[in-house]
């Protein structure tokens, strides 16, 4: 038995499922995060797990004892509000020594792991202010102390660094990482941020209608999605309609592929697997080619988005910046491996 198991949990909000038959192991020091869009039950799991909704079914367990009917004062995890959830009224080391305070710990012991705290996010030396003084990183910070603090079995973040603008979201990610490694505690991260999962992250579970749609690692999520929804939320794909001659042969912009597909189906590929070069330019075993015109192309930093249209469709295609981009109207062939391909079936209208 892993570290944590979430076994069979569902719950329902009168005819609204919200969770539904959700089961995924996590091992002792491992981050995992909980991601999809608005609706998917990522944080009623969550919120499941820390003792603040109960399941209709299903089971909780941690370190080897079922936890599931267990209050949540006494489930011993830290929880990080995606509002931060400071007391305006208390200073920033009384909101970081609540917890402690609150299960009796002694005076000098609370000081020492308050000041702990404080060093660990980096905040010496402002115990003193009120939230209200502090920037938006700096209550962030101040959050994840006062949930760090008490030692927690299990670290549970709720999107926390979506109030954040980007820059300051782009380093509290890679700081929050770095204090989990660390400190090796146990991590569930719950955003609608891909970039936040991928980066934060050991696994991802893609959630979807209150399922886990596909879980595993960064790699396996966005280079082998299991699902059609996985391959649309999570990074970006082209999404090219498959049509099939009365021979059964596949075809993109009625030019043959080596795909293998039934009908109603799409072909995926990621924008960053293809690239332009000249008509001319013979294939190379293994890589499937399409041929178009360019419509136009944007300059985005590091890299450069084409747009390429051809047989009443379009696709996108990201180029590293500093190379030459073809001109608008040019005819160009795009090419891209085989093994990068994705087929779906297509959702109904």
């Amino acid at each position: 038995m892993s570290y944590l198991e979430l076994a069979g949990l569902q719950k329902r909000y009168g005819n609204s499922v919200a969770v539904d038959d959700v089961s995924l192991s996590v091992e002792q020091g491992e981050a995992v995060a909980l991601l999809g869009p608005s609706g998917c039950g990522k944080t009623t799991t969550l919120r499941m797990l820390a003792g603040l909704v109960a399941p209709d079914h299903g089971a909780i367990s941690l370190d080897g004892a079922e936890i599931t009917r267990l209050p949540a004062h006494r489930r011993n995890m830290g929880y990080v509000f995606q509002s931060y959830a400071l007391f305006p009224h208390l200073s920033v080391a009384r909101n970081i020594a609540f917890g402690l305070e609150e299960r009796g710990v002694a005076r000098q012991e609370i000081a020492r792991r308050v000041d702990e705290a404080l060093a660990l996010v980096r905040l010496a030396g402002l115990g003193q202010r009120r939230p209200k003084e502090l920037s938006g990183g700096q209550q962030q910070r101040v959050a994840l102390a006062r949930a760090l603090v008490i030692q927690p079995s299990v670290l549970l973040l709720d999107e926390s660094l979506s109030n954040l603008d980007a820059k300051l979201r782009d380093a509290m990610r890679h700081e929050i990482r770095s204090i989990q490694r660390s400190l090796g505690i146990t991590t569930l991260f719950v955003t609608h941020d891909q970039v936040e999962a991928l980066t934060m992250c050991d696994r991802i579970a893609v959630m979807h209608r209150g399922r886990i749609a596909q879980i595993g690692g960064a790699e396996d999520i966005y280079d082998r999605p299991a699902t059609r929804f996985v391959a649309e939320f999570v990074g970006r794909a082209n999404v090219l309609p498959i049509q099939r001659d009365t021979q059964g042969r596949a075809s993109v912009w009625e030019q043959a592929l080596p795909v293998e597909a039934a009908m109603n189906t799409d072909l995926f590929v990621r924008p960053q697997r293809m690239r332009i070069v000249p008509v001319s330019e013979p294939v190379g075993e293994g890589m499937a080619r399409l041929t178009g015109r360019v419509l136009r192309s944007v300059f985005v930093g590091d890299h450069v988005e084409v747009l390429v249209e051809g047989g009443g469709g379009q696709l996108t295609v990201e180029m590293p910046s500093g190379i030459a981009i073809p001109a608008e109207g040019a005819e160009v062939a795009v090419v891209w491996p085989h093994a990068e391909s994705r087929v779906f079936a297509r959702e109904a209208p």
